[in-house]
């Protein structure tokens, strides 16, 4: 069997669209029951809690997690509120404590992800469970690597697979802590559209702002639900406070929501996709010239200091000559893209000119 060939009937017992939502990180037992029973009061469509047990953390001496009483905590919030339970799991340690706490969702973190030797020794810890596992996109952007974990699993005969797009790692930072790049993730539900696709705009946003547009733009192209961080104190979360919310705010969210007629497909889909993919790119586009324009910016400053002319016709030469030259690469218009460079260029010699003239 190979990925094309999973069939993931599990996720049509859920909910349509399937939200999981709870905590980043479990911190005590009231704080995971507060925020279970405020969840099921909102009667919010949430059918599965998450929360972190184990957490992965960039620098050491953070809060990395309270460890395995958690997973009794997770218990309780099913026995209590008739929740399924889901955890994210980095090693065969984790793995075995989250079965034996009969946890029924299982997800693979993005650093993990990154690691095939750590997912092969989580699939070989999994192989043959029935519960279903999500595998988050790699931090990096990478398509084969996130493909390459799920054939580990299903190598390890565990078919009821899923994915979570979490957005990838940057340098530069933008408004989104991990840039979504959506094509990525269009491009892995195009080449395995059995295989149910969930966003995590928490991940995503990295804050509050923002979490209701993307988790709407991913079900107008498809995805079959959302992940999102819900404590009942967001703002004295141990990990990951600024873009966790409440459980009222979850409600609000779910409910605005508008979900697609899955019959609808077709061309309003088709035309969804390509839609997010150039508002994808704008973004990537935007953030690169205000990038560029800080850069200008620093040119001003040294031709400022050395007392040298902002226009060098030797550099718009180069400029024009590089036009033509990827005109020709792309098959675009050489009138189009001189106008792109001109406008680009115009506006930095407006930087450099106005750190000339500020006295």
């Amino acid at each position: 069997m190979n990925l094309k060939d999973v069939k993931n009937e599990w996720i049509n017992e859920l909910s349509q669209p399937l939200m999981i939502a709870g905590p980043c990180s479990a911190e005590s037992e009231a704080q995971m029951l507060e925020t279970a029973r405020r969840i099921r009061e909102t009667n919010a469509q949430v059918p599965i809690f998450r929360a972190g047990i184990w957490k992965p953390r960039t620098k050491p001496n953070g809060f990395e997690g309270v460890g395995v009483i958690g997973l009794n905590w997770l218990k309780k919030v099913k026995e209590e509120y008739g929740f399924k339970t889901a955890t994210e799991v980095a090693n065969a340690h984790h793995v075995f404590a989250a079965l034996e706490a009969d946890v029924d969702v299982l997800w693979i973190g993005a650093r993990s992800t990154v690691n095939p030797f750590t997912v092969q020794e989580i699939a070989m810890a999994l192989r043959g469970t029935d519960k279903p596992v999500f595998v988050k996109n790699p931090v990096n952007p990478d398509l084969a690597l996130w493909i390459g974990a799920l054939e580990r699993l299903l190598g390890q005969d565990i078919k009821n697979l899923g994915v979570i797009h979490r957005g990838f790692s940057t340098y530069q930072k933008t408004k989104y802590r991990n840039n979504p790049n959506w094509q990525i993730a269009l491009d892995f539900k195009s080449q395995f559209p059995n295989i149910p696709m969930l966003i995590d705009p928490s991940h995503i946003c990295g804050n509050r702002t923002g979490l209701a547009d993307i988790t709407q733009e991913a079900l107008n192209v498809g995805y079959q639900g959302a992940i999102i961080e819900t404590h009942c104190n967001p703002d004295e979360a141990w990990s990951d406070a600024s873009q966790q919310i409440t459980p009222e705010v979850l409600a609000e969210l779910i409910g605005n929501l508008k979900v697609r007629n899955s019959g609808l497909a077709g061309f309003d889909n088709e035309m969804g996709r390509h839609r997010t993919l150039i508002s994808d790119l704008d973004f990537q586009l935007i953030e690169l010239l205000s990038q560029r324009m800080k850069i200008s910016e620093k040119i001003g400053k040294l031709k400022k200091e050395n007392d040298i002319a902002i226009f060098q016709p030797e550099r718009w030469k180069v400029i024009t000559e590089y036009a033509t030259q990827k005109a020709r690469e792309t098959g675009m218009s050489q009138e189009f893209i001189e106008k792109v460079f001109k406008a680009i260029h115009e506006e930095s010699i407006e930087v450099q000119n106005s750190i000339m003239i500020d006295r």
